[in-house]
C-alpha cells in the first residue's frame, strides 16, 4: 500500500538513532545526515511543488518505551500527516549488552499505544512503519536475532491492525548483493550505503497526492 503525501503536507521522521543520524536538536528542521534526510532530499527534487515540509525526531539510544514517554512533544505536537516510525533494535541490543529485557509483548502494548494515541489525536494520518532491522557480522550477533524476531513480527502484524504501510527491510539488506560490511559497521548503524538503500525502500512507498 502506498502512502499519498499530500502538497505542502508535514511529513515525521521518528525513531532512535538510525533515524537521528547527528540531526542538530538545536534546529527543529534539521534531518541529520542519514536515511531520513536521504529520503526527504530525493522526494523535494522529484516533486519540488509539492512543498512538503520533513521533520526528524530520532533520538539515539531509544527504546520503544522512550518513544511512548516523548510521543506527545516529539509527534502529536507537531500534528504530522505523515508519521514514519522505525523502531525496536535499542529492545534488543539492550538484552545483550545490559541484561534489560524487553519481551515482544511489552514491545507490542507500547509500540500500540502510541500509534492508537496518534489515530485518536490526528485521525487522517497516514502510518508508515519501518521494521527494525539487523545485519550480524559474528555469531554473538546473529544469536540477537531469537529477540529481534519477534519483534519484527509484532510490528508486521501492527501494520496491519492499523493499516499502516509496512516498509520490509529486514531481509534487504541480506538479501543485496553485497558484502554485509557495505551496509553496516557494527551491524546496527548504517554506512552512507546503508542510509541510501534504506531510503530508496522508503521512497518506494510513497507517492505525491495529485
Amino acid at each position: 500500500m502506498t502512502v499519498e503525501i499530500p502538497r505542502g503536507g508535514r511529513v515525521l521522521f521518528i525513531g532512535d538513532s538510525i533515524t537521528d543520524a547527528g540531526r542538530d536538536r538545536a534546529d527543529g528542521a534539521d534531518l541529520g545526515v542519514g536515511w531520513a534526510m536521504m529520503a526527504a532530499a530525493w522526494f523535494t527534487a522529484w516533486h519540488p511543488g509539492h512543498r512538503v515540509a520533513f521533520r526528524n525526531r530520532g533520538v539515539g539510544g531509544d527504546r520503544v518505551r522512550d518513544l511512548r514517554a516523548r510521543w506527545t512533544d516529539d509527534c502529536l505536537a507537531l500534528a504530522p500527516q505523515v508519521v514514519s516510525v522505525l523502531i525496536g533494535i535499542n529492545d534488543t541490543w539492550r538484552r545483550y549488552s545490559s541484561d534489560e529485557v524487553t519481551t515482544a509483548e511489552e514491545f507490542g502494548t507500547d509500540y500500540r499505544h502510541v500509534l492508537a494515541a496518534t489515530r485518536d489525536a490526528l485521525p487522517d494520518v497516514r502510518l508508515i512503519l519501518v521494521e527494525p532491522f539487523l545485519i550480524p557480522l559474528d555469531d554473538p550477533q546473529r544469536r540477537w536475532r531469537e529477540d529481534l524476531d519477534p519483534k519484527v513480527e509484532v510490528v508486521r502484524k501492527l501494520a496491519a491492525e492499523f493499516d499502516a504501510t509496512l516498509v520490509a527491510v529486514d531481509a534487504v539488506f541480506g538479501s543485496a548483493d553485497a558484502d554485509d560490511r557495505v551496509w553496516t559497521d557494527d551491524g546496527v548503524h548504517l554506512t552512507p550505503p546503508g542510509h541510501a538503500l534504506l531510503a530508496q525502500r522508503w521512497l518506494a512507498a510513497v507517492t505525491p497526492a495529485t
